[in-house]
């Protein structure tokens, strides 16, 4: 009987199986063969008649009695040997979709075949791999899932590839002709292959001539069940973000990701964009590769029009939704998308400063009102607020309103900016694209810096003078230089009345000095100085001090000429 290690059921079971048909052919035992941690006590005649191997190892031994013999290396293991060990004695077993792989490894390492024995085990195995395994999708699927275990002897002997032809074929024909309900069930059973075997298949769908929407449908479902806590369930449950540690579980998830990346068609609409937002944050918080990421944010790009406020926000979180992400991967996103646009234009013959397409309007309010969802994060500095912001050209906004919704919520949520600090966060604003509603409200929002509030102010006043379309601003640069001038008038009229103000309470302590200084000296006479009696002296001598005197032309009447006679001066 042979001998096992107590402490394992499942061996101990397959060899009291083995036991009971050994020991039923009332002839002693004459080999032991050890299969890892198990013995099996056999008869050498019997392994003989169908195994060329177990037979050169008996043939070639230098002992005289060869009673051992070590077969732990046979593929499938302890249990494959078994069967094989039963196919030896002609007792009946049952070969599945499960094990029919194992034990053509186990023929082809036995030496079991058809040239050594008529109707070997190799040759069985080969039988019900063409009639019955592979004549099914699930089947074949299921009989390459067997093979992850058993490479490299499995691709040596061509099942992975004929597994691989088979399955490419069968999932092809049920995208284009479904035969049961749901018409997409054919990609829930890729899903049980390891990423190597379906990066093959894939491929090799796509050698013929798969779509790529067939491609992605079966991507998707992949990538969801292997991935299922990072892709699918986005309320990060169970899963620690600030979690720096590597793991080997994080490690085969990252590896797993660049695979299913790097499998991704060439088609832009391929995918749903919001599967590809939740395939960035997923690389993101993975540390994945900058090749993985880079191409998930060209792609996001390219459809960035079709993006919503919850799909930027899901690559911008953590899966505890507490802290931001570093937001390069959605600048890069929103520049590569206003690149593509500027291409775009300069190809027609356009100027993007003068028109917007509708996609890039489009964008413009969607990154605006992603603005105002991450403008309370007090991570977020004024640099990556305005940079985000500035990305957009501002043509493509007709109005700001909803920038300016962003700024003051930024500042509502940041109360110690100072004004040279608000005054750099409103300066992505224009105040000459504000709706009413929105200038009036400015108007009375303390939050603002000055100069915010003056220009709304100031154009609320100019169109209420005009009488025009609050949509419609004539000579828009003019009246923005204007506005400018008026605000720099307002700064310099503060400054003149805080100097006009400083110097009337300098002269007032002046006055004040004076006055106390003359009640000292009241009653006191000043003498006189030399200047004093000098100048009073020369009066005396002035010719002029009575008036001009014309000697030469006087008469005897009474003239007074101590006051000259007033003369027109003309050419006459």
């Amino acid at each position: 009987m042979a001998t096992l290690i107590k402490s394992n059921p499942r061996l101990s079971a397959a060899m009291e199986r083995t036991g009971q048909w050994v020991f039923s052919q009332d002839i002693p035992t004459d080999v032991i063969v050890e299969v890892k941690r198990a013995n099996f006590s056999l008869h050498k005649f019997m392994l003989v008649a169908k195994s060329n191997l177990i037979r050169k190892l008996i043939l070639e031994t230098k002992e005289a009695d060869l009673t051992r013999l070590d077969l732990s290396d046979i593929p499938g293991g302890i249990e494959t040997f078994e069967k094989a060990a039963k196919f030896c004695y002609g007792v009946n077993f049952e070969i599945t979709v499960h094990n029919v792989v194992a034990l053509r490894c186990a023929a082809e390492y036995l030496q079991m075949t058809d040239k050594y024995c008529d109707n070997n085990l190799a040759g069985r195995t080969e039988d019900f791999l063409s009639q019955v395994a592979l004549t099914s999708l699930s089947g074949t699927l299921v009989v390459l899932k067997s093979c992850e275990g058993l490479l490299p002897l499995a691709e040596d002997l061509n099942i992975v590839q004929r597994c691989v032809e088979i399955a490419s074929a069968k999932a092809c024909v049920e995208a284009n002709f479904p035969s049961r309900s749901p018409p997409n069930w054919w990609t829930e059973e890729l899903t049980i292959l390891d990423i190597k075997f379906f990066e093959k298949i894939m491929k090799s769908m796509k050698s013929r001539g798969a779509k790529g929407l067939t491609l992605a449908s079966a991507i998707i479902t992949y990538t969801e069940r292997s991935l299922r806590d990072l892709v699918r369930d986005h309320s990060g449950n169970g899963i620690k973000s600030s979690d720096s540690e590597e793991s080997d579980t994080k490690t085969r998830q990252r590896k797993l990701l660049e695979s299913i990346v790097a499998l991704l068609p060439s088609e832009t609409t391929a995918f749903p964009v919001n599967f590809l937002c939740c395939l960035l944050r997923t690389a993101i918080y993975l540390k994945a590769d900058n090749s993985c990421k880079n191409e998930l944010e060209k792609r996001i790009s390219l459809i960035l029009e079709h993006v919503t406020v919850d799909d930027l926000l899901v690559m911008s979180f953590t899966y505890d939704g507490e802290r931001l992400f570093d937001l390069e991967s959605v600048r890069r996103i929103i520049s590569g998308f206003v690149e593509k646009e500027k291409n775009v234009a300069i190809f027609n013959a356009g100027d993007l400063r003068e028109v917007c397409s509708i996609p890039m309007q489009r964008v413009a309010k969607t990154v605006d009102s992603y603005l105002g969802e991450i403008a309370t994060y007090l991570e977020l500095s004024i640099s990556k607020f305005n940079g985000i912001a500035s990305l957009v050209p501002k043509a493509a906004r007709k109005v700001d309103d909803d920038l300016y919704r962003a700024v003051d919520i930024y500042l509502k949520a940041h109360p110690n900016l100072d004004e040279i600090e608000r005054e750099k966060v409103c300066s992505v604003l224009d105040p000459l694209k504000l709706s009413h509603d929105a200038r009036v409200h400015a108007s009375q929002n303390k939050r603002l810096p000055v100069q915010i509030v003056l220009h709304a102010v100031y154009f609320d006043q100019l169109k209420l003078r005009s009488g025009g379309d609050d949509h419609i601003v004539p000579d828009a640069l003019a009246t923005r230089n204007q506005l400018q001038a008026d605000v720099s008038l307002v700064k310099e009229n503060e400054a003149l009345r805080t100097e006009l103000l400083k110097m009337k309470m300098y002269i007032t302590d002046i006055q004040k000095t004076q006055g106390s200084s003359s009640s000292s000296s009241k009653g006191l006479v000043r003498k006189p100085t030399f200047f004093s009696s000098m100048s009073k002296t020369l009066g005396k001598f002035n010719p002029f001090k009575h008036g001009s005197k014309d000697t030469l032309n006087l008469d005897d009447g009474g003239v007074d000429i101590t006051k000259p006679r007033r003369r027109r001066f003309s050419i006459s």
